[in-house]
């Protein structure tokens, strides 16, 4: 079974385009994890029993259980929780186990999903794990329903990178609304970009007017008058992606991108309109 693309948004109203794995290879890689969990306990059984007639039996029997416990719900505890939601098995087939909002996975979410993984995996031999992840439509199994994750692929083809954004119009971006920019939209903007010189001139700036007017409905406020569609769908597509980021960065997010300077009384000035210089490329709209 194959699953596809689907939306996340996350607590910023931001969509994030994801690649929820695959069920064949989410299997793959329990399998892995299963082998290195039953290696170790392998060898720490070993290395225990050879102490095993120097202690006492009961407790022997409790620090058998310990280590149980710590080979089954410790490895992925631990592992997720140092990894930012990656196991041993998750690294070798490139998974990651991220927040449903597309923030990395925290303490709480990987203990869960290592406390329902005792259960689901080890007791009932993965067929509870196996009939969830058929059924949701996120491919996800028990643990991540309690904990409120997802498993997405990391290794999903390489796409173009975003535009760079118009100096002139990164203090409009920063205040953006994006909420209702679809990920249709935005991948129909990027591939346009990505094309546009390839395209007659005709086409292109009837491509440009139609695809920018879809977008700037679905966002707010609108654009500068009078700026060429190219850079208003530049200027969306960067803040889109530098919020992406944000989102997903562990480390402290960029800062926005800089404003217009404050007047001398300490208000905010206007945004100055923007007159665009003449564009070879004939992106202005169709009078």
């Amino acid at each position: 079974m194959v699953w596809q693309q689907e939306p996340v948004v996350t607590g910023d109203a931001v969509v994030l385009d994801v690649q929820i794995a695959q069920l064949p290879v989410r299997a793959v890689a329990a399998l892995i994890d299963i082998t290195v969990v039953f290696l170790l306990y392998l060898i720490g059984i070993l290395l225990f029993s050879l102490t095993l007639t120097q202690l006492d039996p009961a407790l022997s029997a409790a620090v058998l259980i310990i280590f149980t416990v710590l080979a089954l719900l410790g490895y992925p505890l631990i592992f997720e929780t140092a990894t930012r939601g990656r196991s041993l098995g998750k690294m070798a087939m490139g998974l990651r186990v991220v927040s449903e909002d597309g923030g990395p996975e925290r303490f709480r979410q990987a203990f869960f999903r290592a406390l329902s993984g005792v259960i689901e995996i080890w007791m009932l031999a993965g067929g509870p794990a196996v009939i969830s992840s058929l059924v949701s439509a996120k491919g996800k199994r028990l643990g991540d329903i309690f904990a409120g994750t997802i498993v997405i692929s990391e290794r999903t083809p390489r796409m173009s990178p975003p535009p760079p954004m118009p100096p002139q119009l990164a203090w409009w971006a920063s205040s953006l609304q994006l909420s209702g920019l679809q990920p249709e939209q935005a991948e129909l903007a990027r591939q346009f970009l990505g094309r546009a010189a390839q395209l007659h001139p005709t086409v292109r700036d009837q491509m440009a007017y139609r695809i920018t007017t879809d977008v700037v409905a679905q966002i707010s406020p609108p654009p500068p008058p009078g700026t060429p569609p190219h850079l208003v769908l530049a200027a969306v597509l960067a803040e889109r992606h530098r919020r992406e980021l944000a989102r997903l960065q562990v480390t402290p997010a960029p800062p926005p991108w800089p404003g217009p300077p404050p007047s001398p009384g300490g208000y905010s000035s206007p945004p100055q309109r923007y007159s665009a210089p003449p564009d070879p490329g004939g992106f202005a709209p169709p009078g």
